[in-house]
């Protein structure tokens, strides 16, 4: 493998989800020409197409139906009557459900501009799920005191990732399909470029740019059961640390509550929006134990415990206990058909329970990443706790921390965020282009390191099993690092992954082909997963509290006057996290926090 080939774009995007998307396609509206996106699958197999549920914004469109109850059904709101939602309903409900941990300047950010990027994706032409009168159709979702979940019957995330993918092509954004990142490339604290893989032929390629933008999605894949994808491995988040950026609230990693037994495929929100109920063995509804208001529609952090907590007990379901039932058979025939159609595929298809029928066994699954690399509300990465920019480097999306998530996200919260940062940072980027940024030289040959690095792999006689070390590190983190963690066990996590490294050091990549080693990728992702795990465990065993998403039963209070900052993991030189913390964005007089009661 020997070459130097050069590209060369005004920018370079990592990841064509909806973050990655929506920047190239605003920023070539601003008069960017050379933008090209970089996506180690097909740009319409990204993450961002597996959302189900619905995107949050307060359109007040629907209400629920007087006398009823806050779980009644729902009707539209004619024109003139009193509205039952707002942008500041809608921040605190996100204050709330992130548990005091989110940046409220970038929440309010986020909440405002909501319903102008819901109505700009339906001028685009993305296919809603209508109301009678034709306005935009909202359902319920966990945490939101008002229905604001804009959906496409349980296909949100694809309609639009398809209405902003055919924007881009139209606008005349290059898309490098099947190409992988493996290198960010940072000089004098400036981005030069990123060192790509083109998966079909093995070649690497320098990729020069005047911006980089990292949209690079979650981390679900260090866990053993998870929604996410196969390549949501969190390559950019463990690029970017090995480039000498922080990482930020790793920690704090979102178990959604409704993911196939077995499988954590998601049954979406949606299921419990429309009106599902979750049940244990017994066939109680258990969710009146532990949030009676909200019942099933508590956010998604205190559902997937209230879950794990039955299971522990003894009253979960399946052949090994670890499970629970979702009821949707009360919902009828023609509202599961008409709302709810891919989650009842799914079912079928997976574990051969039809919703219609009968109840399906789900069980909690990792699917969110609330930390990561982290930026301003323009997408700018931050090199410090003094906000200081790396200039041209930009992310939005999961891979990103602008912190509008805290230490938990509500559920439509994170199609909002990829899609309006994105476009934020599109925007940003376009700026900066235009006014006059220099395509700047690179010293020394980035891509022998890499190649180095490949041949490594190659080169070493190997007796372990990569598979069976990625395997292990998702059962470790799944164990040790899952929904409740304590010090001892997050000891052995730390333990394990140290054990686990130095297994990778003698790990074999037996394919020494180029064209599609997936051998090879594996081993990369693999790298890369080691990675940041180390990250999550050493900030989960230093947080000696239970705030969000990060259940500590060895400290289960919120701890305010300790632990109400965020957590920052720099790299140090043996490749280890020193930990520092900034403070939380609080506006004392408006949010102050308080006890999270639903």
């Amino acid at each position: 493998m020997t070459n130097s080939e050069t590209i060369t774009h005004d920018v370079i995007i990592v990841g064509a989800g909806l973050a990655g998307s929506w920047a190239a396609m605003v920023a070539a509206q601003q008069g960017v020409n050379d933008i090209g996106v970089l996506s180690k699958i097909h740009p319409l197999r990204s993450h961002s197409g597996a959302a189900q549920g619905g995107i949050a914004a307060a359109l007040n469109n629907v209400r629920p139906v007087p006398d009823t109850g806050p779980r009644g059904p729902l009707e539209p709101i004619p024109s003139g009557d009193q509205l039952v939602d707002s942008w500041e309903l809608h921040m605190f409900d996100t204050i709330k459900g992130s548990d005091w941990l989110g940046d409220q300047d970038a929440i309010e950010v986020m909440v405002r501009e909501a319903p102008d990027i819901i109505y700009e994706y339906e001028h685009l032409g993305c296919v809603f799920s209508r109301l009678p009168d034709g306005r935009i159709a909202q359902r319920r979702f966990g945490g939101h005191s008002s229905p604001r979940a804009n959906y496409s019957k349980d296909y949100t995330g694809h309609v639009l990732l398809h209405t902003i993918h055919e924007q881009a092509l139209r606008h005349g954004v290059k898309f490098y399909s099947e190409w992988y990142c493996m290198d960010l490339i940072i000089e004098d604290n400036i981005c030069r470029g990123i060192v790509a893989m083109e998966i079909l032929t093995g070649k690497l390629f320098t990729m020069r740019a005047k911006a980089v933008m990292f949209g690079t999605g979650g981390y679900g894949r260090a866990f053993k059961i998870t929604s996410n994808a196969y390549a949501n491995t969190g390559d950019g988040v463990a690029i970017a640390y090995n480039a000498g950026i922080p990482l930020m609230d790793m920690e704090f990693v979102q178990f959604h509550p409704t993911g196939l037994y077995r499988h954590g495929i998601l049954m979406s929100e949606a299921c419990r929006g429309e009106g599902g109920y979750l049940t244990n063995k017994a066939g109680d509804r258990f969710m009146e134990n532990y949030a009676p208001d909200k019942m099933e529609l508590a956010p998604r952090d205190l559902v997937s415990r209230s879950e794990q907590t039955e299971i522990d007990q003894g009253r979960g379901v399946g052949t090994d206990g670890q499970g629970i039932y979702l009821d949707l058979r009360h919902l009828g025939r023609d509202k599961i058909l008409n709302r709810l159609p891919q989650v009842r595929e799914l079912a079928i298809d997976f574990v051969g329970v039809d919703p219609i029928e009968d109840p399906i066994p789900i069980q909690p699954t990792a699917h969110y990443s609330m930390g990561g690399i982290p930026t301003d509300v323009d997408g700018r990465v931050l090199v410090d706790d003094l906000g200081t920019p790396v200039t041209g480097f930009y992310a939005a999306g999961e891979c990103a921390c602008v912190s509008v998530h805290g230490a938990n996200r509500l559920g439509t919260n994170s199609l909002l965020e990829a899609s309006l940062f994105g476009k934020r940072a599109g925007r940003a980027i376009a700026e900066f282009v235009l006014d006059g940024a220099d395509l700047l030289p690179i010293s020394g040959d980035p891509i022998a390191k890499n190649q180095e690095r490949i041949q490594r792999f190659w080169d070493n006689p190997g007796t372990e099993s990569i598979e069976v070390i990625s395997q292990e590190l998702k059962t470790n983190m799944t164990d040790n690092c899952g929904i409740f963690r304590d010090e001892e066990r997050l000891l052995v996590a730390r333990s394990k992954i140290a054990e686990l490294n130095q297994r990778f050091a003698n790990g074999q990549v037996s394919d020494r082909s180029h064209r599609f080693n997936t051998d090879l990728l594996m081993a990369i992702e693999t790298e890369n997963l080691l990675c940041f795990s180390e990250v999550i465990v050493d900030g989960a065993l230093e947080r000696t509290e239970s705030r969000g998403a990060h259940s500590r039963t060895d400290y289960p209070k919120r701890d305010d006057e300790e632990w109400l900052k965020h957590t920052l993991a720099h790299r140090l030189e043996d490749g280890s996290p020193e930990l520092s913390y900034k403070p939380v964005d609080i506006d004392w007089d408006k949010y102050p926090p308080q006890e999270r009661k639903y």
